[in-house]
């Protein structure tokens, strides 16, 4: 046999799936973190969409990024699906991850989400049993975190505390070097 019988094979690994399912994985993670890449700066939850599209288009002009390209959407795929529904979370004793940020839609830019939502809520029921996307069960009892109107409202309560708190103490050390320093100019 000679090598011009096999110039048709393509080298298969599924490692390119490993990789696009670590990248949902820092999605989930980080998402608001800012990466240096060359001269753009590009937030992690943009990462595996970006390599999804970027491999969507190559195997559309170069032949060999087809044989890569089903493996690296099941991966993303799949980490995704395990990272939103079956992951067990310490802190809140539930599976999965039902935050927003984390939806099927959030994958794709804001002009394509509202078609995606309705078929993605289809499949979010499927796979966990929930009656709507907020994250209630089955009984009707919101799940803790999940409704993000309560968790923003939360969040920012939290942050006027924080800075009501910061400013006290700032005031407090303020009145402290203003009262040395006007004890020490008074005895000069």
């Amino acid at each position: 046999m000679s090598s011009k019988q096999f110039q048709g094979y393509t080298p298969f690994s599924g490692f390119y799936g490993v990789l696009s399912g670590l990248l949902v994985g820092i999605k989930q993670l980080l998402p608001d973190q800012e990466l240096n890449l060359f001269v753009l700066k590009i937030k992690a939850k943009w990462i595996p969409s970006l390599v999804a599209l970027i491999s969507i288009l190559g195997s559309i002009f170069i032949y060999d990024f087809m044989s890569y390209l089903p493996v690296l959407l099941f991966g993303m795929y799949m980490s995704w699906i395990y990272l939103r529904y079956f992951q067990k979370r310490l802190e809140t004793s539930l599976k999965g991850d039902p935050s927003e940020e984390f939806s099927f839609s959030s994958f794709f830019p804001e002009f394509v989400r509202p078609f995606l939502d309705p078929i993605a809520s289809v499949f979010h029921r499927l796979l966990c049993g929930r009656s709507d996307a907020r994250g209630e069960t089955l009984d009707t009892s919101p799940l803790p975190g999940s409704d993000s109107f309560e968790a923003n409202r939360r969040r920012e309560r939290g942050q006027r505390a924080l800075e009501q708190r910061l400013a006290e103490k700032l005031a407090a050390v303020r009145s402290s070097e203003g009262g040395t320093s006007l004890d020490a100019a008074d005895k000069v």
